[in-house]
């Protein structure tokens, strides 16, 4: 990955390479941002830079060798630590082609994505991974350069595993560069965020994903617009619009809904089985999902329809469905959906929370 690869964001650019310029290359960075920023494909094309062996001023050269290995993510002193199943024999380093895929298809794919792809319900960073690296880093660089760690979705990493990182993170080997890109960094142990260096990667403008769109994908310039705007600065959510299929979370959630405002009991149950079979990450992004179409409806009872992103059948429920709400029980139907997230995340069993919601949410549209 290249800096001229990511579209716009120049201010972040020229900082992060300003820092190899200056001498002033911290050992530990964290490269934060929401889901759908640039926040990988910034440490990937800044870790191709620290390496490089004919800079240039605005970016790696992208022809030498150490350039060459990294674009192909196979650079023997640069390590890959990302979310898997977990345990002794379930570590990055098996998932590495799936991995060089999954980068290739798109820097900005996100944890669910990822999780499918390698065919896993819940991923984590395991402590057998700390062990591995730091045995790893205890060896010189084959290269002469910097030995280069990048952690993605490093709020993934087992409490266990962070703690055995913390002492590398302060004391890390000569010339040995940790480059951790998260998207909640609230879910990070501070002793972690305390001895890394910030790299705040904001989200895209709707020009800067215009531009993006008309460089790679072939629609005209006014679809482009109305995909930026839809997005808000979220380019993996851009990605989805344009692939979007009929079999997404918006057909899951409609059917769910309607289930509840007719209390169905019949069909709730099934689905709630239906619901415990997705993974994790799945059911939470139903759930993120949900809170979504929840704040249009609002932004749509309250004359807000010109703010609202969304479009064809999305569009459609959300203005036939907002009839069925009563806007004073709204704010207890997303505390709901809020508790949901929070309950999946810690591993209630999936099945008990959903049918808990939908009979709490059916007894909210009675209501009226």
């Amino acid at each position: 990955m290249l800096f001229r690869e990511i579209t716009g964001l120049q201010d972040i650019k020229q900082s992060l390479i300003g820092t190899v310029a200056n001498n002033h290359v911290a050992h530990a960075q964290l490269f934060h941002g929401n889901e759908g920023t640039a926040n990988l494909a910034l440490a990937l094309a800044y870790a191709t830079y620290v390496n490089c062996e004919d800079k240039q001023p605005d970016d790696a050269c992208g022809r030498c060798p150490s350039c060459i290995k990294m674009s192909k993510l196979a650079h023997p002193d640069v390590n890959y630590l990302f979310p898997t199943a977990g345990g002794k024999s379930v570590l990055s380093e098996n998932f590495m082609a799936q991995w060089r895929e999954f980068i290739k298809e798109t820097p900005f794919g996100n944890i669910s994505d990822w999780l499918e792809k390698i065919g896993v319900k819940q991923g984590n960073i395991p402590a057998e991974e700390a062990r591995q690296l730091i045995q790893k880093l205890s060896l010189k660089s084959y290269e002469g350069g910097y030995k280069i760690v990048i952690i993605w979705q490093a709020e993934y990493l087992h409490n266990t595993t962070a703690n055995a990182l913390l002492k590398i993170l302060e004391e890390p080997p000569e010339q040995t560069l940790f480059l951790l890109v998260v998207n909640s960094m609230e879910r990070l142990l501070t002793t972690i965020i305390s001895r890394t260096q910030r790299v705040a990667v904001r989200k895209f403008s709707e020009s800067e994903i215009i531009s993006y769109l008309s460089r790679n994908q072939e629609f005209s310039q006014e679809r482009a617009r109305q995909i930026a705007f839809l997005s808000e600065g979220n380019m993996h959510r851009a990605l989805e619009i344009i692939d979007k299929s009929e079999d997404d979370d918006h057909a899951w959630f409609a059917i769910w809904m309607r289930m509840c405002y007719s209390l169905n009991l019949l069909k709730l149950v099934p689905m709630a089985d239906e619901f415990d079979t997705k993974s994790k990450e799945q059911q939470k992004g139903i759930l993120e999902y949900g809170l979504s179409i929840f704040r249009e409806i609002f932004l749509y009872r309250n004359g807000g329809e010109a703010l609202i992103r969304l479009e064809n059948d999305e569009l459609v429920f959300v203005q036939k469905f907002s009839a069925a709400i009563n806007l004073n029980n709204l704010e207890q139907i997303t505390e709901t959906l809020s508790e949901a997230h929070y309950h999946i995340e810690r591993n209630a069993r999936a099945k008990i929370v959903f049918l808990d919601i939908s009979l709490i949410i059916a007894r909210l549209m009675m209501k009226g």
